[in-house]
């Protein structure tokens, strides 16, 4: 790290602390889906150590319950808590949302990702990679949009990959893929490049309104266990973890993204290692964010979500 004109600069292996060392959090409240572990659970658990109420959305009641004890182990006294999210279920979301203890959501991290090599499904009948990356994200910030407003500067992180590239198109035939056409990393590549289509959107939608969105790779294979549902892959992130962040590191852009100040500056902009960086052409193009916008509101309109304020 080196100073640049009175700024802090970080970079690839900068941490989460490095991040958020010197920030006072204290009276921010901030969600981040899939907290239980790797990237999530070490952004979580450095913006707890800042100040900030930070709440543990995870799936898993005991993993959920074990990082926030992880979090208060590190960081005594502080305001860390876990509510019970499950991305691939409708009625899940509307339950975290209508339970959430908040009047106001300074941040809200959309973090939660799996990588999966066999078909399976979220409880709404979606393909389960792009249902949870996206889908299930996309209905939380509706769902909690109102809090977030209430804040004069809220902000929406949402955690995409280098995978977004591929495809270099979004094909809406495929989106979401069926059993018959499933091909485990185009799934997950659709799915990363709707994250940074809906960070765009947000920001074209709600930034009038003070809201900051963006998206970012974490880094290339951060130890991590987003391949627990593939053995090939979960293989390969124990091969090459020497070599590669650990979650603390992949943790630092979602952090630096959460703290940065003036936020203006990431404003509807693709971030890794801290920095702001392209995303791809088609990540780039509104008229194709616009229609996964719509075919968005579609997919979610089972949950009656009311509507976006």
């Amino acid at each position: 790290m080196a100073a640049n004109n009175g700024k802090q600069e970080f970079g690839a292996r900068s941490s989460a602390y490095d991040v958020v060392a010197g920030r006072d959090l204290s009276g921010r409240t901030i969600v981040v889906t899939g907290a239980n572990t790797g990237i999530g659970e070490w952004t979580a658990r450095a913006l707890a150590g800042a100040g900030a109420r930070v709440i543990f959305a995870c799936r898993q009641p005991a993993s959920g319950d074990a990082a926030v004890a992880r979090a208060r182990d590190a960081h005594p006294g502080c305001n860390a808590e876990f509510a019970q999210l499950d991305l691939a279920s409708f009625a899940s979301i509307t339950r975290f949302t209508d339970h959430l203890d908040a009047d106001r959501i300074d941040a809200l991290i959309c973090n939660a990702g799996l990588v999966r090599t066999s078909w399976a499904e979220t409880e709404e009948g979606f393909e389960r990679t792009v249902g949870v990356c996206h889908i299930g994200h996309f209905l939380l910030a509706r769902l909690l949009m109102p809090r977030m407003l209430a804040c004069a500067a809220p902000r929406v992180v949402m955690v995409s990959s280098l995978s977004h590239r591929s495809p270099a198109k979004l094909d809406f035939d495929r989106l979401p893929m069926t059993r018959e056409n499933f091909r485990g990393m185009t799934a997950y590549g659709q799915a990363k490049l709707c994250n940074v289509l809906m960070a765009k959107s947000l920001q074209s939608r709600y930034g009038s309104r003070g809201l900051v969105a963006c998206a970012l790779h974490p880094g290339t294979l951060v130890t991590t266990d987003i391949g627990r549902n593939s053995k090939i892959f979960g293989a390969l992130m124990k091969l090459v973890s020497p070599f590669t962040k650990n979650p603390s590191q992949g943790a630092a852009t979602s952090v630096y993204a959460t703290v940065h100040e003036p936020a203006s500056e990431l404003a509807g902009q693709y971030l890794q290692n801290c920095q702001i960086t392209p995303s791809s052409s088609e990540a780039n193009d509104p008229t194709v964010a616009d229609r996964l916008w719509t075919a968005s509101e579609q997919w979610i309109a089972a949950a009656q979500p009311p509507a976006w304020p």
